[in-house]
């Protein structure tokens, strides 16, 4: 892997500073999907699955959240 150019790196944190919550967001989704893909058992999906019926209802109740 090659390594970053020091203006890439500077693009790259004025970037991450600008956009924190964005960041934030694609991070848990990230760690939420690779949770799912590997490490998860059959019982944490079976709570997931629940979890997620319950959040797609409060979704559609109101979908600005």
């Amino acid at each position: 892997m090659s390594k970053l150019s020091d203006s890439k790196i500077k693009a790259n944190k004025k970037w991450d500073e600008k956009n924190k919550n964005r960041k934030n967001y694609l991070n848990a989704r990230s760690s939420a999907r690779g949770f799912i893909k590997n490490k998860s058992t059959s019982d944490d999906l079976e709570e997931l699955k629940e979890l997620i019926s319950i959040r797609e209802k409060e979704l559609k109740k109101d979908p600005t959240n």
